[in-house]
């Protein structure tokens, strides 16, 4: 068991559920955060008291003594991520996520942690499924693809592609581990993302209700379900680093069937007016998760209406902006 953990971006969606799962685990916890997402929101100020916060944006180096470390666990989540974002600051993203992965690094060389654990993303498989080169369930090895240079949205998984790159490579006694999230969802994931602009749209009573792509497919993943296997990755005694998807295989949904999920927990039925999906986005997304499971073993599962009833009565009680 881990006594001292870092976590970059840990002000965000995945990372306060993070700094949260480890405070119960009785890990002493630093947090790493720009702000850059919003102020400090009332789920953040509940557990502000009981971590270090430290507020540095990671696109500079890390000063000498800015981390109270040693650290026994890293955990990188510091990212701009979402396909808005990709879309319309593409040269952010990639900045960005590049240059705070690559001080992040620097740093990790000089402080040697004992192990690091790197959030990825789905979409690095993304481009391999579009080509026809990776089936689903989508497994860890296909190759990596951009389909379209052109396209603003290849920035996200083209700057998680090299951090990949980057993490696999760095010198040093630090075990090395990367997590693919695959559709994590939950309270306070912000407002751009699929399940949040549906219940958005429901808070606000809209009818008929814009639906974006209602014949994709999708496998999501609560975010507490999502934690503990990133937890339990970067604590297992493996020297190799090791790449694996996180994600929920246990129920695929098309997006429109997911809104009528909603409807119902919400007690609304709208009609729906259903329109193209945004340009780029992949048909489907299901991950393989058996190299996951050869390593932990059997991997919990929220069941995907009692996510989505979680979900919807977080955003119901703190509204739909969510902590952005």
């Amino acid at each position: 068991m881990a006594e001292r953990a870092l976590v970059t971006g840990g002000a965000g969606f995945v990372g306060l559920h993070l700094v949260r799962r480890l405070l119960a685990d009785g890990v002493e916890v630093t947090l790493l955060d720009d702000f850059s997402r919003g102020r400090p929101d009332r789920d953040f100020r509940e557990l502000a008291a009981h971590v270090a916060t430290v507020e540095h944006d990671l696109t500079t180096p890390i000063p000498p003594g800015l981390l109270p470390g040693p650290y026994d666990e890293v955990y990188h989540l510091a990212a701009v991520v979402g396909v808005h974002q990709s879309i319309q600051r593409p040269a952010h993203v990639l900045a960005t996520n590049l240059l705070s992965t690559i001080h992040l690094v620097d740093w990790c060389a000089r402080a040697e942690p004992g192990a690091l654990f790197l959030s990825s993303t789905s979409e690095v498989a993304d481009g391999a499924a579009a080509a026809g080169l990776a089936e689903h369930p989508t497994r860890e090895d296909v190759p990596f693809v951009i389909a379209d240079l052109g396209s603003a949205r290849s920035s996200y998984a083209l700057s998680k592609a090299v951090a990949e790159s980057m993490f696999r490579r760095l010198h040093g006694p630090s075990r090395v581990r990367i997590g693919r999230y695959h559709n994590v969802y939950g309270p306070r994931m912000g407002r751009r993302h699929v399940i949040p602009e549906l219940i958005g749209r429901i808070l606000e009573g809209r009818d008929p209700f814009p639906l974006y792509g209602a014949y994709q497919t999708r496998a999501f993943c609560y975010v507490t379900d999502a934690v503990d296997a990133t937890v339990r990755l970067t604590r297992l005694d493996h020297d190799e680093p090791l790449v694996a998807n996180i994600g929920d295989d246990s129920e695929e949904i098309r997006i429109d069937a997911l809104a009528q999920r909603l409807f119902r927990i919400a007690g609304v039925s709208p009609r729906l007016e259903v329109h193209d999906p945004p340009a780029g986005s992949p048909s489907r997304r299901l991950p393989d998760l058996g190299a996951l499971r050869g390593l932990l073993g059997p991997l919990p599962a929220t069941p995907l209406d009692e996510g989505l009833r979680r979900t919807v009565e977080w955003y119901t009680a703190h509204g739909a902006a969510g902590h952005e």
